[in-house]
Order: structure tokens, then C-alpha cells, then sequence
């Protein structure tokens, strides 16, 4: 069941907020890293990705995404989560979950995406499911060339020995990881990009609220952290360090059969990243945690941007659509904020 909620917050002190200055990069790292912490082990943790214009928010039972349309209300999509990928009890388990995370991040991103879209255009002008799987096609072929074509062609010219040595892997495990934040510098340059990284940091911001046990407040979300020790960012750079130690042994082989070895093993490398991420969430109030997040939370400064009111106001609708669910109405329970 789907549902629609329209929230008409439109007035000027919502759109034009003035944003102010944030705490010290140092102030920022440890208390992304602290707030993760502060809900109980049982709670369930809450995730979500910025799309156009709004957050995708994703509970245990339903996902909700909040977008805000030209007339500047806010509009919200929930539905229940019924794929075997979320209600099966194989995907629960440890590296398996992780390839589950992938295939969130790839279908119910691009759904949302999709969705969102949508709201922009206006229902004269929506984004066909057809043109949607090809521009998914084509992101999918832009991403291997882009993360495991051009590391090899750098590998390749950069390593004076072997072709097929532990030596190439290496080096194009760094290639890897240069490409992978000078795409997120380059991209982040562009108006369209900063406001999708500015949902971004709201999405990070209500979550940090919501997991330090304050209010989910525009205040009180204002003031936490952008940064998150969960991103999908930080997820990205384990992947292309993991990738790395799972590759090496590849070194050996000739480069046709190490690429179609390398995208076989893209799911191992999904997991085994995944479970890296977890086991430093349990040790992140730890210095050895604190320090392993470092590199994790650094490299979502490319990819997040302080978010104003409006955008806000927008992660906070998502996260209560989604958050509904919890009560076991799921997608028959709505609400209109005057």
C-alpha cells in the first residue's frame, strides 16, 4: 500500500533559513562517532540516502521518502518493505547482509530516486519505468569502467614490472581509492550535486539526532553532527580498502580473466565490508575505533553539506514516515503538519 502525505510548510523563515557555523573538524568526528552509540544495542539502527529534492529514509518494516515539490510543501511516499532481501532470514546473517546493503543502495535508491524525481517534473512529464532500467544500465556499466576499468589502465601504466603481480593490485587498489574522492570532489562541484549532498547532511543530521535520545527537532537536528559513522560514503572507502586484500590474490592473472574475477567477487567484497563497518561501530567510543572512523567520516566532508531548515524539515518528515512502521501500521498511518 502506498502513501501519500502533503505537508504545506512554505513560510519564509522555512525557506531562507540562515545557517551557522559549525563545530571544529575535530568536535565533528567524535561526536558523529559518539552519537551512533548512544542508542541501545536492540534498537534498530535507521538508514537513508538524499535523492532529488528530499530523503529516503528506511525502518524496519516500511521505507519513506520525503520530497519537497516547487510549491514548496512536502510531499511523502511510504511503502512496506516486502522483498525477500529485507524479510529473509538469510540476508539477516553476517556477509550476507552486506550484499543485501549493495542491492538497497542500487534498487531502492533508484526507486527513490525515481520517485522523486518525479515530484519535480509533475505528473505531465514523469520519468517512464523503460527510461529509468537504462539510465540504471548505464550507471552500472559507468561505475565498473569508472571504479574497476580505470584503476586496471592506471595499474597498467604506473607499474614498471609484471602485468600479473601483487604489485599491480596494489596499485590499483590506490587508484581505486583516488578515483572513488576525486569523483566526489568533482561532481560536489556542480549546484545540482551541492543540494543533493545538502539533503545528504540532513539525512545524516536526523539520524544523529535521533540516536543521541534528543527530540527530532529542526533545532535540535540543526546542531548534530553531518557527518555519520553508517554512509553509504564510508561504506565506499571500506569497499576500495577491502577490495585491496580480496584482489591480491588476482594479481596473478591475466587482465580479462582478473576483471571478470574482480566483478564475481564484488558481492564478497560488499560483505566482507559491511561486517568492517559494524565491527568498528563496536568499538567506535574506543581510541582504536575513533581513529579506524577517521578515514570513514573524513571522506563523507566530500560528499555531505550543511543543510538549511527547509532541507531539514524535509529529512525529519522522511524519518517520521518511516518511523511509523514501528507501530506495526505500516503504510496505513499519515499525518499533516499545518
Amino acid at each position: 500500500m502506498r502513501l501519500r502525505l502533503e505537508w504545506p510548510l512554505r513560510s519564509a523563515s522555512t525557506m531562507g533559513a540562515v545557517r551557522e557555523r559549525g563545530p571544529s573538524v575535530g568536535d565533528i568526528l567524535r561526536t558523529a562517532a559518539l552519537n551512533a552509540a548512544a542508542a541501545p544495542p536492540a534498537t534498530f539502527f535507521y538508514g537513508g540516502q538524499a535523492v532529488i529534492e528530499g530523503v529516503l529514509m528506511r525502518g524496519p518494516r516500511q521505507y519513506a521518502v520525503a520530497a519537497r515539490r516547487p510549491d514548496g510543501s512536502i510531499t511523502v511516499l511510504s511503502e512496506r518493505l516486502r522483498s525477500r532481501v529485507y524479510t529473509g532470514r538469510p540476508w539477516s546473517l553476517p556477509f550476507f547482509r552486506g550484499a543485501a546493503a549493495l542491492w538497497e543502495m542500487l534498487a531502492l535508491g533508484m526507486r527513490a530516486l525515481q520517485w522523486s524525481a518525479n515530484v519535480q517534473l509533475g505528473e505531465d512529464a514523469e520519468i517512464s519505468p523503460g527510461a529509468m532500467r537504462t539510465t540504471i544500465g548505464i550507471s552500472v556499466v559507468f561505475g565498473l569502467g569508472l571504479f574497476i576499468g580505470l584503476p586496471l589502465l592506471a595499474s597498467s601504466l604506473l607499474h614498471h614490472g609484471a602485468p600479473q603481480s601483487v604489485g599491480s593490485v596494489l596499485i590499483e587498489g590506490v587508484a581505486r581509492a583516488v578515483i572513488l574522492l576525486g569523483y566526489l570532489f568533482l561532481i560536489g562541484l556542480g549546484k545540482n550535486v551541492r543540494r543533493v549532498f545538502e539533503y545528504h547532511g540532513a539525512e545524516h543530521k536526523a539520524i544523529n539526532c535521533l540516536e543521541s535520545g534528543a527530540p527530532v527537532e529542526v533545532e535540535n537536528v540543526r546542531r548534530a553532527s553531518r557527518l555519520h559513522p553508517r554512509c553509504g560514503t564510508g561504506f565506499l572507502v571500506v569497499v576500495a580498502l577491502v577490495s585491496v586484500i580480496v584482489f591480491t590474490p588476482l594479481g596473478w592473472l591475466f587482465w580479462p580473466v582478473r576483471i571478470a574475477c574482480q566483478i564475481a567477487l564484488i558481492p564478497v567484497v560488499a560483505g566482507v565490508s559491511y561486517e568492517a563497518i559494524r565491527g568498528l561501530a563496536r568499538i567506535r567510543d574506543t581510541r582504536f575505533g575513533r581513529i579506524a572512523l577517521v578515514p570513514v567520516l573524513a571522506a563523507q566532508r566530500l560528499s555531505t553539506r550543511e543543510p538549511d531548515d527547509s532541507q531539514i524539515e524535509v529529512a525529519i518528515a522522511a524519518l517520521a514516515a518511516a518511523r511509523a512502521g514501528d507501530t506495526g501500521e505500516v503504510g496505513e498511518n499519515y499525518a499533516t503538519v499545518p
